[in-house]
C-alpha cells in the first residue's frame, strides 16, 4: 500500500491539485466526503475556531490536538498550514513541526511572511531534519508574501520570487505558495523558472482553474475564505434567531479576513 505522505508528493505531478482548506475534523470529512485527494488546513480558520487570532497565535497543544482530530477520521493525505512555524525560534519551529507530523500530517505549509527568505531556508532545513528522523517524506510548502504584503515595487516582485523560489528549493522545500500572485503572464513565467510547483491562492481576479492548469500551476488553495463565509453565515443565522426566533438563510454572506480576525482577542 503507498503512503499518504508519496500520494501527496504524486498528487502534484497530475495536474492541478485543488485544495478546499479546512478549520476542523468536522470540515475535514466534508471535504474528504466529496472526492478530495487531498486536504489542507487554514491556519486562520483553524485558529478562528479555538478563539485566537491568525499570526502564530495558536498554542502548540490546541493545534496539535486540532490535527489529530483530523487525521483520525481522515483517508486521505492532511497538509497544515504552520504560518511561520509559530516562532523565528528554531528549537521551537522543531518542536511545533514534530508535534503535527507526530498527529499524521504529511505536508505542511510553512511561511517568511515580512522576514528575509534565509529565515525561511533555516526553518525549511529544521522541518527536513524532523521528518527524517520521523521517517516521513514530510511535503514542505513554502510560502512567499511578495505578492500578498506588496513587500516590493511591482516591476522587483517576480525577480524576488524566482529567486526564493530557487533558494527555498535548494534548502529542501517541495513546493512553493506564490500567495497573492494574479497576473497570467507572471503566473506563466514563474511555473516555468520554478524548480518547484507552484501553488496559488483562489482570488477572483485570478484566471479559472483551467487557465491555470495550462499556464503551470499544481496547486489552488482556498486559504480562510470559507471559513469567512462560514462564520458570517453563523452570525446571520444566529442574528435572525436571536431576534425573532427564526433561522432566517436568505441573506446570508461572508465576513472579511479583517472583521473576522478583528473578534478574536489578543
Amino acid at each position: 500500500m503507498t503512503s499518504l505522505d508519496t500520494v501527496f508528493h504524486d498528487l502534484h505531478n497530475q495536474g492541478l491539485l485543488i485544495l478546499a482548506n479546512v478549520s476542523d475534523a468536522g470540515g475535514a470529512r466534508i471535504v474528504e466526503s466529496l472526492g478530495a485527494a487531498a486536504i489542507a488546513t487554514t491556519s486562520a480558520g483553524m485558529a478562528w475556531s479555538n478563539g485566537y487570532a491568525d499570526g502564530n497565535q495558536l498554542p502548540l497543544a490546541l493545534l496539535a490536538a486540532n490535527v489529530e482530530s483530523m487525521t483520525r477520521v481522515l483517508r486521505v493525505p492532511l497538509t497544515v498550514d504552520i504560518e511561520g512555524g509559530y516562532s523565528d525560534d528554531l528549537q521551537h519551529v522543531a518542536h511545533v513541526i514534530d508535534a503535527v507530523v507526530a498527529a499524521g500530517a504529511v505536508g505542511i505549509n510553512i511561511e517568511d511572511g515580512v522576514g528575509p527568505p534565509e529565515q525561511l531556508v533555516r526553518k525549511i532545513n529544521v522541518a527536513r531534519e524532523v521528518a527524517e528522523k520521523r521517517g516521513v517524506n514530510l511535503f514542505v510548502n513554502a510560502r512567499s508574501d511578495i505578492y500578498l504584503k506588496n513587500l516590493l515595487p511591482n516591476d522587483r516582485k517576480l525577480e524576488e520570487i524566482i529567486r526564493r523560489a530557487a533558494l527555498y528549493a535548494e534548502a529542501g522545500a517541495n513546493g512553493l505558495f506564490a500567495v497573492g500572485m494574479l497576473d497570467p503572464a507572471e503566473i506563466g513565467i514563474l511555473c516555468k523558472e520554478s524548480r518547484l510547483p507552484v501553488n496559488l491562492l483562489a482570488r477572483d481576479a485570478l484566471p479559472a482553474p483551467d487557465e491555470l492548469a495550462r499556464l503551470g500551476v499544481r496547486r489552488l488553495s482556498a486559504g480562510s475564505s470559507i471559513a469567512e463565509f462560514l462564520y458570517g453565515a453563523m452570525e446571520g443565522l444566529a442574528r435572525s434567531f436571536q431576534e425573532r426566533g427564526r433561522l432566517d438563510t436568505q441573506a446570508l454572506k461572508g465576513f472579511t479576513y479583517g472583521e473576522l480576525n478583528g473578534l478574536m482577542p489578543e
